[in-house]
């Protein structure tokens, strides 16, 4: 049961990823800027396309990857999910409106679902001992 319930979230998240990716590469691009901090020394319009080119191959990773390189595909996954948690904070602190999250409690909520991801990134990565 537990192998099932490792492989289900793994194919969930590895195509949740391929298709948030592919989502910052064409129609949701404005919504993904919002959760770009303006601290980062980079342009928003490259960071999300940059970040989108990283989810794909993420994703794709979590889908096809040998059960022997899928922990590095988590670990990468999981590192990921961290990377971008301060845009998830910066859309927060700023109050900035994107995918639906236009009050301070969908925000604040949105930022206890970034540490789940990460762990379900690794734990379903793991092979059952």
């Amino acid at each position: 049961m537990a192998s099932v319930m490792r492989t289900t979230g793994r194919i969930f998240l590895g195509s949740a990823l391929t298709f948030a990716g592919v989502s910052h590469l064409a129609w949701a691009r404005e919504e993904f800027r919002a959760q770009v901090p303006k601290s980062l020394p980079l342009d928003p319009d490259t960071t999300v396309l940059a970040s989108g080119v990283a989810e794909i191959g993420l994703g794709t990773a979590l889908l096809f990857s040998s059960q022997q390189h899928r922990p590095v595909a988590g670990n990468a996954a999981g590192l990921f999910f961290a990377a971008v948690f301060p845009g998830n904070i910066a859309q927060y602190v700023h109050k900035r409106d994107g995918f639906g999250l236009d009050t301070d409690r969908k925000r604040l909520v949105r930022l206890f679902f970034q540490p789940a991801l990460i762990g379900l990134a690794v734990w379903s990565t793991r092979r059952p001992s």
